[in-house]
C-alpha cells in the first residue's frame, strides 16, 4: 500500500492506494514546528482507522508545511517511522506537492494560501525556493493566519464597522486579555488566529470585509510573486481553503497585477497523489 500525504498547519490529508481499495482519511496538521516524533506517534495511535493500515503500509510520500530543513524534515521521518515501521518514508515540503499538483510537469508560480502563505517557482523538474514563508510572526501575507490577525486588530482598536463589530463580538467573545493568551501563552497562535478568518465566509460581501481581502491579496502580489521578475509570464496557481473560498477577489486582484492566475485547489491532496502514483507507473 502506498499513502500520500498533504500537510498544512491545520489538517493533513491523506490517500491510500492498493491493488484492492483506494483509502482517504484526515489527521490534525503535522507540523514540525509544533510536533515532535513523539507526538506525531501518538497521533497516529489515536486514530483506530490508521492503526487498521500500520503493517500493511510499504511506502509513504508526506509534503508538509515547516518541512524545509534536514532537521524538521528528520522530525517528520521519525514519528512516520516509529508508527508505520515496514514502510519507506519521503518528506518534502508542501510547496512540493503543491507544484506536482498544479503544474504536473510545466513551469509556473506555486502559490499556498491556506492557515500560512507561501511561494515557489517551479521549472518543470525542480521546486526553487525563494526568500517568503516566514511563518506567521514574520509573514503569511494573504493567509488565514493574516486576516484573522486583521480582524482581532481591527475589532480590538475599534475600527470594525458597528454592524460587523457586533456578530464578531457574539461569535468570538474576545478581548484583549484572551487574545493575547492565544497568541503569545498557548501552543499553535497561528491555528488560533486562523480560526477567525472563517469570519469572513459569511460576511464577504461586505465593504469591509471586500477591503480587508482585497488588501491582503495585494500585500501577497508585492511581497510574494512580484519578487519573481518573469512573473507576468508565467501561469500563477494557488492552493489552500483562503484562495479557494476568496477566489473572485483573488482574481481580481491578480488581474488589476497583470498575474496569470492558472489552477485553484482548496485541497491538492488528490492532485499530489495522481501525480506520485504516475511517477511509481501505476495507471490512474
Amino acid at each position: 500500500m502506498i499513502l500520500v500525504a498533504d500537510s498544512g498547519s491545520s489538517k493533513t490529508d491523506w490517500m491510500g492506494y492498493s491493488p484492492d481499495e483506494k483509502i482517504n482519511f484526515s489527521t490534525q496538521g503535522i507540523n514540525p514546528y509544533f510536533l515532535n516524533a513523539h507526538d506525531i506517534f501518538k497521533l497516529f495511535s489515536k486514530k483506530k482507522e490508521i492503526a487498521a493500515y500500520a503493517d500493511k503500509v510499504k511506502e509513504i510520500y508526506f509534503f508538509g508545511a515547516g518541512c524545509s530543513s534536514p532537521d524538521k524534515i528528520e522530525v517528520i521521518s521519525n514519528g512516520i517511522s516509529s508508527f508505520f515501521t515496514k514502510a519507506y518514508v519521503s518528506v518534502e515540503h508542501d510547496l512540493i506537492g503543491s507544484a506536482y499538483a498544479t503544474c504536473g510537469d510545466k513551469k509556473g508560480l506555486t502559490c499556498i494560501l491556506g492557515t500560512g502563505s507561501n511561494i515557489s517557482y517551479y521549472d518543470g523538474k525542480e521546486v526553487h525556493n525563494g526568500a517568503h514563508g516566514l511563518g506567521y510572526a514574520l509573514g503569511d501575507e494573504g493567509s488565514g493566519t493574516y486576516f484573522g490577525r486583521k480582524l482581532i486588530t481591527n475589532y480590538l482598536y475599534h475600527k470594525m464597522p458597528a454592524d460587523l463589530a457586533a456578530e464578531f463580538a457574539e461569535t468570538y467573545q474576545v478581548d484583549k486579555e484572551s487574545v493575547i493568551t492565544n497568541v503569545y501563552q498557548k501552543p499553535a497562535p497561528n491555528i488560533y488566529l486562523a480560526s477567525i478568518s472563517r469570519f469572513m465566509a459569511t460576511h464577504q460581501d461586505h465593504p469591509f470585509i471586500i477591503n480587508i481581502l482585497r488588501e491582503g491579496f495585494q500585500e501577497f502580489v508585492d511581497s510574494n510573486i512580484k519578487d519573481y521578475p518573469n512573473y507576468k509570464s508565467l501561469d500563477t496557481h494557488f492552493v489552500g481553503s483562503i484562495a479557494f473560498y476568496y477566489q473572485d477577489i483573488l482574481r481580481e486582484v491578480c488581474l488589476e497585477n497583470q498575474v496569470k492566475v492558472g489552477k485553484i485547489y482548496q485541497k491538492p491532496i488528490e492532485g499530489i497523489y495522481n501525480y506520485i502514483l504516475r511517477k511509481e507507473g501505476i495507471m490512474v
